[in-house]
């Protein structure tokens, strides 16, 4: 079983270095020059149409609308963890053009999308920095503390995520942090990426101040968790699903923060219920890793490799967690692994698209096929 995901990932990391780890992102149809050229660039239901006409297209429209092959932040932070302990030279590499490509302008270091991004809440302009790619940038330098500079950008995260973030619920028990410095949404992994970061840098640094407004950003996803469990996306009407790899950020944040801060094990129920939920309600017999608690399509990787990642991440809590590991990554490799070496965004009902996403798909998968062997070497 080894030799398979050792192959894969070396596979993988060949496909990925051959393309300079750039490529094309589900949500990057807004980078089209052609679209771009035209009225409805500023119109709101405009741009959330095209993003999703062109994500959910089974025929790939970016080379006919002129979307360019572009690095993803996040994939180059998710590429930096996956070979920090495998291949150190692509990581240092990978970790030097994360600070290359710092938005300058904000307390402390961040990063955003290279696309404009249009959800159905908020609009996130090309160069605005988001707390998810930062988050992950920061997770990435936070493995490679044996160089200061990486702590000391790490904890340069920590004033953008406590200056720069508007706080839509702040209180003396519980806070929320918002997604982006110019919008106040309420999304739960989000908040809890931030709060992921300030307990992870606390711990090293001695900053108690950083584990206790970690806890209280904790406290808040907490209190928002369901009787059965589940954590939905966030407060709105329109953000009221729950799925996968989502569920899968919330719960492997959470086991950072409690395992990071003095007190924190007040959370450890919550964490527990969450990842009983979860692998009951989200995994096929297989291996198969739904996307929605309530349906099992589309077959999606990056459902698979950030579920790879929390059941490693959350092994001590369940003795079946590396075998479940073990089978979804033997299912995807199975049924979206392509013998070039890259893998397949998702297996529809009828269909599969076969579009290598670099951030959304290879970038994920290398992490998690990383984090299996790293599992069963020690």
């Amino acid at each position: 079983m080894t030799d398979l995901f050792q192959t894969t990932y070396d596979q993988l990391l060949t496909w990925c270095r051959g393309h300079d780890f750039a490529g094309h992102d589900p949500f990057d149809a807004l980078n089209s020059s052609i679209f771009q050229a035209t009225p409805l660039s500023n119109s709101r239901n405009a741009r959330f149409i095209w993003t999703q006409l062109v994500k959910r297209s089974p025929v790939d429209l970016r080379a006919l609308t002129r979307v360019p092959a572009q690095r993803n932040a996040k994939g180059i932070a998710l590429f930096a963890l996956a070979t920090i302990k495998r291949s150190k030279v692509d990581a240092l590499r990978l970790l030097s053009d994360l600070i290359d490509s710092k938005i300058d302008g904000y307390s402390g270091a961040a990063w955003g999308y290279n696309f404009d991004w249009q959800s159905r809440n908020f609009f996130a302009p090309r160069g605005t920095p988001t707390i998810v790619p930062t988050a992950f940038a920061a997770r990435a330098f936070l493995e490679n503390t044996d160089d200061p500079v990486s702590l000391r950008i790490a904890r340069s995260v920590c004033d953008f995520i406590l200056r720069d973030l508007p706080r839509p619920i702040d209180t003396d028990t519980e806070l929320c942090f918002s997604y982006t410095p110019n919008h106040h949404t309420q999304i739960f992994n989000a908040s809890l990426l931030a709060a992921e970061v300030l307990a992870s840098v606390g711990k090293l640094t001695g900053e108690r101040e950083l584990c206790e407004v970690a806890m209280r950003a904790a406290r808040y996803v907490v209190n928002h968790q369901r009787d059965d469990g589940a954590w939905s996306y966030g407060t709105e009407p329109t953000q009221s699903w729950i799925d996968n790899f989502h569920t899968a950020y919330i719960l492997f944040s959470l086991k950072r923060i409690i395992e990071a801060c003095p007190g924190a094990d007040e959370f450890q129920s919550s964490l527990e219920r969450g990842h009983r939920h979860w692998k009951t309600n989200f995994f096929l017999a297989e291996g198969w890793p739904k996307y929605y608690d309530d349906n099992p399509y589309p077959a999606d990787a990056h459902a698979a490799a950030s579920a790879i990642v929390t059941l490693v991440e959350c092994r001590e809590l369940d003795d079946s967690s590396l075998n479940m590991a073990q089978n979804v990554a033997r299912w995807t490799i199975q049924n979206l692994h392509d013998e070039r070496g890259f893998f397949y965004y998702q297996r529809r009902r009828f269909y599969t698209i076969r579009k290598p996403y670099m951030r959304w798909t290879q970038a994920w998968m290398l992490y998690a096929l990383a984090r299996l062997l790293e599992s069963q070497s020690g």
